[in-house]
């Protein structure tokens, strides 16, 4: 945790962003995998974590934003809990770290809060995205249905996202001292294992386990594949083969649940081919570029748009894209290429506040979240703060599927060589990312230098 004030203030600031009623943060509860007591690794819900700190399960915050009341429900051990899991500290003691004076059990939450709505009181609470948020809300608050989803805050959503997008000097550190501590010596060693004959499980394993080691769980499910093609691609039962680009995109999360989010594409033998470092520079440029422009008050759409403009360039270069660039990238001829956003939000969640809404996090009245395919997949695009922590993650990507059937639908020919590129078919995918703060005058790369120019890659 960290200091008792950084929790009181938090609330004080939400407070003052709220007119008036009664706020409800419900902490998570856990969640069996096959049988009542054998349960999945606990993760606390990321704004419950960051009001109040406490990291373990079945607790509800009360804040009442009017008398200024705060209060944690949940219930004290009991012997059977003494018996399985040893001594444990009381409700009150755990809460006087976090500021927090008043404690109840659930069951008086539920007298309380009937009260409350009965009251005729304003009861705020955050759009559930678990079934068993769902349920609690219908259960305590008289909720019907999927009413849950469509009845929550927008007003403490919009406060809680505030707060939250800028991030703090101890948030910054945590950040920080993750990914230089233990995200860097795992792409160390992803990079030593990425030989012929190896198995992507098995590195995989192996980064998993320098979080284990470290006491850190990892922040999102590791993306260790030669199929880089595909985005998303958590299947690892590939062998390594002479040739083949190893794309590595993982991060750990702190001991205090913050994330770290990096990508690396590895030549297994350590040595790119002619057209994998042709390629690969070009991604390379995207997120240099983008990170040299990053400062407050630019958009973010904007240098997203920018990074598509080098990128469609570097591909007229070698022939495969053709005609206006400019042009091209505003009619989103680009996205067979690149598909998805530049980057995103980071925080306590890899996709930072995207429980809170997508678009009211990355988006907002200035800027809107565009429909075009490709761009439409940009999770932020508004003006940059100093405090944010955003990723920066180009890539270009040979989609067999899509690629065959832009080809059929005659999709931008006067934009896209079709016939020049049958020979990158089998090409697959790069993804180069980092971790960047906006600084007061530009921005700051975070964590220790990760190897990602070619000479480095290969020579490491």
């Amino acid at each position: 945790m960290f200091e008792t004030e950084v929790y009181i203030k938090r609330r004080q600031k939400l407070v003052d962003q709220i007119e008036s009623g009664v706020i409800i943060i419900f902490g998570n509860r856990e969640c069996p995998i096959n049988y009542k007591a054998n349960f999945y690794p606990f993760r606390q819900d990321s704004s419950f974590l960051y009001l109040f700190g406490l990291d373990f399960p079945d607790l509800i915050g009360l804040i009442d934003v009017e008398s200024g009341e705060e209060v944690i429900y949940g219930n004290d051990p009991d012997p059977d809990d003494i018996i399985w899991m040893g001594p444990q500290v009381s409700l009150s003691e755990r809460c006087e770290r976090t500021g927090i004076k008043t404690t109840g059990t659930l069951e008086e939450f539920s007298a309380d809060i009937q009260r409350i709505i009965a009251g005729k009181r304003k009861i705020h609470y955050l759009p559930p995205y678990r079934e068993q948020r769902r349920q609690q809300i219908n259960y305590y608050l008289n909720i019907k249905g999927d009413e849950a989803d469509s009845n929550y805050s927008k007003e403490l959503v919009d406060g809680l996202i505030d707060l939250r997008s800028v991030k703090s000097l101890p948030e910054i550190k945590e950040i920080e001292e993750t990914i230089s501590k233990i995200t860097y010596k795992m792409y160390l060693k992803a990079m030593e294992m990425a030989v012929a004959g190896n198995y992507e499980y098995a590195i995989s394993g192996a980064l998993e386990s320098i979080g284990l080691i470290n006491n850190c769980q990892m922040a999102f499910p590791v993306i260790c594949t030669v199929h880089g093609e595909i985005l998303h691609n958590t299947c690892q039962g590939n062998q390594l083969k002479q040739g083949d680009l190893l794309l590595v995109d993982s991060g750990s999360e702190s001991r205090e649940r913050y994330a770290t989010d990096i990508t690396r594409t590895i030549p297994v033998g350590r040595k790119f081919t002619p057209m994998q470092k042709e390629i690969y520079s070009i991604v390379l440029k995207a997120q240099e570029e983008s990170i040299k422009v990053i400062k407050p008050d630019i958009t973010y759409k904007s240098i997203h748009l920018n990074a598509a403009k080098i990128i469609a360039t570097g591909l007229k270069d070698l022939g495969l894209m053709k005609g206006n660039i400019s042009d091209a990238v505003n009619l989103g001829a680009h996205s067979l290429f690149f598909p998805h956003g530049l980057g995103h939000m980071l925080g306590l969640d890899v996709h930072d506040m995207e429980d809170l809404g997508e678009d009211r996090v990355g988006y907002d009245h200035e800027t809107k979240r565009s429909l075009q395919f490709g761009i439409s997949n940009l999770r932020l695009g508004r003006r940059l703060k100093e405090g944010f922590v955003l990723t920066v993650e180009p890539g270009i990507y040979f989609i067999p599927e899509l690629i065959k059937r832009w080809e059929s639908e005659k999709r931008f020919p006067d934009f896209i060589n079709y016939n020049k590129l049958q020979s990158y078919i089998n090409f697959r995918g790069i993804r180069i990312e980092d971790d960047v703060l906006v600084t007061k005058d530009g921005c700051k790369v975070l964590g220790l230098p990760i190897p990602k120019k070619i000479s480095e890659i290969e020579n490491s």
